[in-house]
């Protein structure tokens, strides 16, 4: 990175330009990002705060083990919204977090305005049955969530016997409950988003999707405060507020994300890129001793954050103990090489041999430290996702395109076996995107068209076997088959993140680093891969709860520290109370 000065600058900073794309797109470093102050979980609730949203429990009906319906009402200063739930009881054969499932603990919806009866009859018919139902388009979110069954049965049961639950058996999880599907933007039927880019509420990405899975935290945790009154009785306690924020919901997410991020790159280059510019809001300022103290305290929360995440995957562990390693002699000699550096950008660059984790973890930090400068980038994510081809430009014109930003595209040798490795369909029997080894496993004539680097490079030697001086138009007219990838490149060519640099056909590519990307940008943390295909994450872990929204950020979300008097059963003794006007509540 290269820091011009201009001591003409209004504000008296260096002027820095944008990481290059060959940096921040590669698959590698996506695949090792971290929540941020501008991570959609963090935004969502800080505008939640601001703007004094307030909820209540609208109804309450639910049986003596927990099976019944719960109604959330939401109000904000635009509009009323509902969340509705739906818990059945689920026998463990029929658990299951594939999109196969048909069966789940809980169902739930994000309703837009008021529920009558009509339109409650409605939900408790169509809800439940997920994709199979004939849902309302007053649904803005449709979603679904299974137990942690070891995590939830030990917090009911310790809770009803008077006691905290212990913290190691929560750490192994993180969660009460994990959503396998989300589902939002009109899908089978429901409120589309269109007509929220006009909505104050949730005219952002992933906003609407984001609030129904808070408010499904928010019923989780009420979920064993009730189930252990009703088991224990008098005896029993609420769950204790610091292991509460400490709670969040889990989410299993597998393949079936990873196209989202190849055939959206459009939206993906917009979050990027306004990622990479509140970075570089960051990276110009002068290194001030209050900030350095700030900085030293959040890698103090890095380093244990990641000695306390639990994961069976091998390789995840090995990086987690890298993290904790390289930010641990790093945090050691802090204050005494901080006097080398004087911008952030300086600090940041002198760092760049560390693994790709600890470098994401430093940035994660690093735009946690100005929030008067990064968070007016929040509003940003959202992207026009046109693609298109110029007027009157030559074949030469997108050559020169191509050379430029797709030489990890072009240069690729296709004809080797193991850069086409990989084929990627749709399962008909599991209904979820997978891949098959090319000529060995059935499937291939149903490929799908993810292959953007094959394509590229198709392109590319295609348009070099052509007059330089043809106009592209007619180019795309004699070889309509290079139509698509042709918009693709032009337009990507010409943002300032362009795609993800990754060959997905490749024999060692690895889709979890797709996934972990978007992840991220929702607000995961804790990530704790199942294979390479498939990965288990928390939302909202370590955030406030609703009604104090206000407290401090949560970056890194930390085991709770409870002292003896706290997880005594006398010293809580708050109870949970479900008003009568709420449990009949009219509809």
């Amino acid at each position: 990175m290269n820091l011009i000065d201009t001591s003409n600058n209004s504000l008296n900073e260096a002027v820095l330009p944008l990481r290059s794309p060959d940096v921040v797109m590669n698959a590698q470093r996506l695949g090792a990002m971290h929540q941020t102050r501008i991570s959609f979980v963090r935004t969502l609730l800080r505008k939640i705060d601001k703007e004094q949203w307030t909820l209540s429990t609208h109804l309450w009906d639910l049986d003596d083990s927990g099976y019944g319906q719960v109604i959330y009402r939401l109000q904000t200063p635009e509009h009323t919204y509902h969340l509705v739930v739906f818990c059945q009881e689920l026998a463990d054969d029929e658990r299951n977090d594939r999109v196969i499932a048909q069966k789940w603990d809980v169902t739930f919806g994000l309703v837009f305005g008021e529920i009558g009866q009509e339109l409650l009859d409605n939900l408790k018919a169509n809800v439940p049955l997920q994709e199979a139902g004939r849902n309302s388009n007053m649904v803005m979110v449709l979603a679904r969530a299974n137990k942690s069954v070891r995590v939830f049965d030990h917090i009911v049961t310790s809770l009803a016997k008077g006691a905290q639950p212990d913290l190691d058996i929560l750490a192994q999880v993180g969660y009460i409950l994990r959503t396998t599907a989300v589902y939002g933007n009109g899908k089978f039927g429901i409120y589309d988003f269109k007509p929220l880019d006009h909505s104050e509420d949730f005219n952002q990405s992933f906003r609407a999707q984001m609030c129904a899975v808070y408010l499904l935290r928010e019923f989780s945790l009420d979920w064993v405060d009730f189930l252990a009154k009703k088991k224990g009785g008098s005896k029993s306690v609420t769950l204790h507020p610091e292991i509460k924020r400490y709670l969040g919901i889990g989410n299993a997410t597998g393949l079936g994300m990873a196209p989202y991020l190849i055939n959206h790159p459009c939206v993906v280059d917009q979050w990027l890129t306004t990622r990479e510019e509140a970075l570089q809001s960051v990276l110009v300022c002068t290194i001030e001793p209050d900030k350095v103290a700030y900085f030293l305290s959040l890698l103090s929360r890095a380093i244990q954050h990641f000695t306390e995440i639990v994961t069976i995957d091998a390789q995840q562990v090995t990086l987690n103990n890298t993290v904790v390693t390289e930010l641990t002699l790093l945090q050691s000699n802090l204050l005494m090489t901080m006097k080398g550096y004087k911008r952030w950008s300086d600090f940041l660059q002198d760092h760049e041999h560390l693994s790709y984790e600890s470098q994401e973890v430093i940035i994660s930090c690093l735009i946690e430290l100005y929030p008067e400068r990064v968070d007016s980038f929040q509003e940003k994510v959202n992207a026009d996702e046109t693609l298109s081809l110029p007027k009157g430009k030559t074949v030469q014109d997108l050559i020169l395109v191509l050379e430029t930003h797709y030489q990890w595209a072009i240069t690729i040798d296709f004809s080797a076996p193991d850069n086409s490795y990989w084929f990627w369909y749709r399962s008909v029997d599991k209904e979820e995107p997978r891949m098959g080894v090319r000529g060995q496993e059935p499937g291939d004539d149903r490929e799908l068209f993810l292959d953007i680097a094959r394509q590229t490079n198709k392109l590319y030697l295609a348009l070099k076997q052509v007059d330089p001086k043809q106009l592209i138009s007619q180019f795309v007219l004699g070889a309509p088959k290079h139509r698509a990838i042709a918009r693709r490149v032009w337009t990507m060519g010409h943002k300032p993140m362009g795609d993800i640099q990754i060959n997905v056909l490749q024999k060692d590519t690895l889709p979890i680093h797709l996934l972990r990307c978007k992840l991220s940008m929702f607000g995961a943390t804790k990530f704790d891969p199942r294979s390479d295909r498939w990965v288990r994450v928390t939302l909202f872990q370590g955030a406030p709860l609703f009604h104090e929204v206000h407290s401090d950020e949560w970056l890194f979300p930390l085991l709770p520290k409870l002292d003896e008097s706290e997880t005594d059963p006398k010293h809580d003794a708050a109870v949970l109370t479900i008003p009568a006007s709420d449990q009949e509540a009219s509809l």
